[in-house]
């Protein structure tokens, strides 16, 4: 259990008076009243230095944040569970609370505990709900990843008329002000999820309950149903023109009915949540369909984009290739990984700014340098709008501005580039005046909260120079008063202490405290507290010494305190402007990252275009390359490069396409080889160079030709999915069925061992069909690995289909890797020289040489070569319904069945001959 310091008083205590335990306390009734609006929220009730939770609150908080439940007094004649938290530590707490999935309603004291005193001496002082803290709505820096967006998704559903439905998604950051909108169908839902990683998800009551749907949001960490007025769509227009103060919303843009109910429910939500804040929300933007490349969660997964499948971030794609220097960057940088563009032009201007910094050597260290000094902007500029802010904040903006100015005269004597030169517009947004009041203002030395005061520089504002100046002479005169009563009394271990309970006060040790309480000395000492070890004192002196430092340090962090929101209030008025220059910082960040990386691992500018190319020349994996060569070894000799070319063979093209007139389908490789060969790499590295390249990054290969991939799909290693009732066969034919039923000629494919879940025959059949069901109607690029050996023949009746394989070598009885891919098929899966390495028991090692020995004779008897010559391909396209029953010849079959040939004579076998022509013909 956590300790937890000792409390201060409160302003009354939450027991009932002696003998009188059904009374309600004025404490308990404010306490019960406001809890009864916020039931769904753990409460934080301000008492003092601490956040008190009672009844069912403490004990949940108590076992959730590991901290000591304890009771203090009687409500209705039962002890009050309660429990609390420092003020000072109540982020870290509350981080725990919302990572555990709570919500937490943060109750403050509204008014100065004097006011209270003033109604009586049994006032309490008033309290409410100042904001309610959800995972979706986080704004400080102590709760938040910083190189990560945390988005707020509101999802609203429209059904159509045919049974589907069509869904449209919100989301918001209020950290950082980005605010967009998207549709999507029912299979692009779990995508959409998956690429924005949301911090809380928003539903209506009757989507959380849909039980087609329920699977979906209980494998998601937080998913919060509101109620149906959240989600209205006749009031939708009228809230979103409220929030942005706009008198109609048809300046966002041509937006549905369903987007904009989904907008309105995030706004709603936020309002709710910040009472009576708004935080700086950029109107919403229309994510077009297909702007950005679909990868659907498994293969978010597979691939391991964020991070790996042990939710690590070390060892996924954006580890590897994150060299931002500003966390705005790195949010960035995540966003573009996440969502690939597929407009080819997008693509190009994102790839002249960083070939740019590649070649411009002075420019990117030059950059990178002023970069490094940006800080946060964008959540600096969230937390002062919502009154969060500390001075802290006020010198981001100050330290960020800065940096904006020094990168936009920079940038602008370099070539131009469009992307670079839209970064540089927004950086000259903001008014450089408010950066050099900042400037002024601010000390060098700064607290965290407003309220510790010292944050306004000397010779800023005169008269709180002058006030500062009177407290710092009476604190002298404190220490005089000191020294002359230790002269008078003889006592040199008196001393005057202050604290937040009695104020100034004199202490001397327990044997000098009886001097001091008699005459002379009592006329001038007055008596305060008795300890174990000290006596305390006051005098009429001291006291009027007290009244004058408090109100000049009073007046000193009041004067601090309207500075602050003079500061505050110039920065909120230039907020676009901010959040434009902030954007600005993070792209150029990006580009410039990007760039480092390109000429740290020797990464070369991809052609993306609009065809159906997919050509890499000495293509590495980002990440595996990087890991090999941690211990220093140079990369080329670290990683076996490899050429992948999955472009339409050349004319003339092959059916289907030639009968449409199309273009021809790109390939499909069949890979086989041993495990451990890099198999898996291989088909992951190709993948990856295609997310890189649409992302706007240059790639790890001699040459990368690629044409806009729309949807990507991989299929690659294997999970059980115990939660869903999935076994690992289960999950893979799941994934397998979701991608060879979206598949596209633009789409790319990647499939690893399917078919290996179940029986040999059966996983054979599966993997035979999918590889034509991918050749025959999807006709997209793809890689397919597997070790059923009998699938290469295939590619004598697939046209499309190319085998290749990665080579081996034997050497005295054991497999030796070269990780080469070649083209060809292999002819043995080295199974059992893998098993070796892996240390099974030499006598298992032997008895499986023997078993496979007598398998291998007895395939050698009905070889299965021969299977592609016994199964015919598709005689018509797949997903023609089977062929129809013919009554004509289930008749002659019939009678055929009835014959009996040995006991007919030539003319009865003549007759019988007539009668079945005769049933053969239609309608006889």
């Amino acid at each position: 259990m956590d300790a937890i310091p000792s409390r201060g008083p409160a302003d009354s205590s939450p027991a009932s008076p002696p003998g009188d335990d059904n009374r309600v306390t004025p404490l308990m009734e404010q306490y019960v009243e406001i809890k009864a609006a916020n039931p769904d929220s753990l409460l934080f009730y301000r008492m003092g230095d601490f956040y008190e939770l009672f009844f069912d609150d403490a004990k949940t908080a108590s076992r959730a944040l590991g901290i000591v439940l304890t009771k203090r007094g009687k409500h209705r004649g039962q002890d009050i569970p309660m429990c609390g938290v420092p003020v000072h530590r109540a982020d870290e707490y509350l981080h725990r609370l919302i990572a555990r999935g709570h919500r937490v309603a943060v109750c403050e004291q509204v008014e100065d505990p004097a006011e209270a005193k003033k109604r009586g001496p049994k006032s309490i002082v008033q309290r409410d709900v100042i904001r309610l803290v959800t995972a979706g709505t986080l704004t400080e820096d102590s709760l938040l990843d910083a190189r990560r967006n945390n988005y707020l998704v509101a999802i609203a559903r429209a059904k159509l008329a045919e049974g589907d439905s069509r869904f449209a998604l919100a989301y918001l950051d209020i950290s950082t002000g980005e605010f967009r909108l998207s549709e999507c169908d029912r299979n692009g839902l779990s995508a959409e999820i998956a690429r924005l990683e949301p911090g809380e998800i928003l539903v209506s009551d009757a989507l959380y309950g849909d039980p087609e749907l329920m699977p979906l949001w209980r494998s998601l960490p937080v998913v919060t149903p509101l109620a149906r007025d959240v989600f209205d769509g006749a009031s939708a227009e009228r809230r979103l023109a409220s929030y942005f103060a706009v008198a109609t919303v048809d300046a966002f843009g041509a937006l549905s009915r369903l987007e904009l109910t989904a907008a309105a429910a995030c706004i709603t939500y936020v309002e709710r949540t910040q009472i009576g804040k708004r935080p700086p929300l950029s109107p919403p933007t229309r994510e077009a369909a297909g702007a950005t490349l679909a990868i659907d969660a498994a293969t978010r997964a597979n691939l391991e984009l964020m991070r790996t499948q042990t939710g690590e971030r070390r060892g996924s794609l954006i580890a590897a290739i994150d060299r931002t220097v500003t966390v705005a960057g790195a949010r960035l940088l995540a966003q573009r990984l996440a969502a690939p563009l597929t407009d080819p032009d997008a693509i190009a201007h994102r790839l002249d700014a960083v070939g740019l910094l590649v070649s411009e050597v002075d420019l990117r260290a030059d950059v990178r340098s002023r970069l490094a000094a940006a800080p946060d902007l964008a959540r600096a500029l969230a937390r002062l709008v919502v009154g969060r802010g500390g001075p802290r904040d006020l010198a981001a903006i100050r330290d960020g501005l800065r940096a904006a100015t020094e990168l936009s005269a920079r940038l602008a004597a370099a070539p131009r580039i469009a992307e670079l030169a839209d970064a540089v517009e927004a950086l000259r947004r903001p008014d450089p005046a408010i950066a050099a009041e900042l400037a002024t203002a601010l000390a060098d030395e700064l607290p965290l909260l407003r309220r510790d005061g010292g944050f306004v520089g000397a010779h800023y504002h005169v008269p709180l120079d002058e006030t500062r100046a009177l407290r710092d002479e009476s604190r002298r005169i404190v220490a005089a008063l000191q020294a002359r009563y230790a002269e008078e009394t003889q006592v040199r271990s008196l001393k005057i202490r202050h604290n937040n309970v009695l104020g100034y006060f004199v202490e001397v040790t327990a044997q000098h405290g009886d001097r001091l309480m008699t005459p002379p000395w009592n006329a001038t000492f007055i008596h305060r507290q008795t300890l174990a070890g000290q006596v305390r004192f006051t005098s009429t002196e001291l006291g009027g010494l007290e009244a004058k430092i408090a109100n000049a340090a009073d007046r000193a962090l009041g004067l601090e305190l309207e500075i602050f929101d003079r500061l505050a209030a110039q920065v909120v008025a230039a907020a676009e402007d901010v959040k434009a220059a902030a954007g600005a910082l993070a792209a150029v960040d990006v580009a410039a990252a990007l760039a480092t990386l390109a000429v740290e691992r020797g990464y070369v500018r991809p052609e993306v275009d609009a065809s159906l190319d997919f050509v890499i020349v000495g293509g590495r994996h980002p990440v595996v390359e990087q890991a090999l060569s941690r211990d220093g070894a140079e990369r080329t000799h670290s990683f076996v490069a490899n050429d992948c070319d999955l472009s339409p063979p050349p004319p003339p093209y092959p059916p289907p396409q030639a009968r449409e007139g199309r273009e021809g389908a790109g390939r499909i490789y069949l890979i086989t080889g041993p495990n451990m060969a890099g198999k898996s790499t291989y088909l992951r590295q190709n993948a990856l160079i295609a997310v890189l390249a649409q992302m706007g990054s240059f790639v790890p290969a001699k040459q990368a030709r690629i044409g806009v991939v729309d949807r990507l799909f991989s299929r690659v290693g294997a999970a059980d999915d115990l939660a869903r009732g999935r076994s690992t066969f289960m999950v893979e034919m799941v994934e397998t069925a979701a991608i060879l039923n979206q598949a596209n000629e633009r789409s790319l494919v990647i499939l690893d061992e399917i078919g290996r879940g179940t029986a040999t025959l059966d996983g054979l059949s599966i993997a035979w069909a999918a590889i034509e069901h991918l050749h025959e109607v999807n006709l997209c690029r793809a890689l397919f690995a597997t070790h059923f050996h009998e699938l290469t023949a295939l590619s004598a009746k697939l046209t499309r289909l190319f085998n290749a394989t990665v080579r081996v070598k034997e050497w005295h009885g054991d497999v030796v890797f070269l990780h080469e891919v070649v083209p060809g098929a292999a002819d043995r899966s080295y199974g059992i020289q893998v098993a070796k390495l892996a240390g099974l028991p030499a006598a298992v090692i032997e008895r499986a040489k023997l078993v496979l020995t007598e398998l291998e004779a007895e395939d050698r008897t009905s070889p299965a070569r021969h299977l592609i010559d016994d199964l015919p391909l598709f005689a018509s396209r797949p997903h023609a319904t089977a062929a129809r029953a013919d009554p004509a010849a289930d008749a002659v079959i019939k009678t055929l069945a009835q014959l009996h040939p040995d006991e007919m004579s030539p003319r009865d076998a003549l007759e019988a001959l007539y009668a079945l022509k005769l049933k053969a013909k239609p309608g006889g």
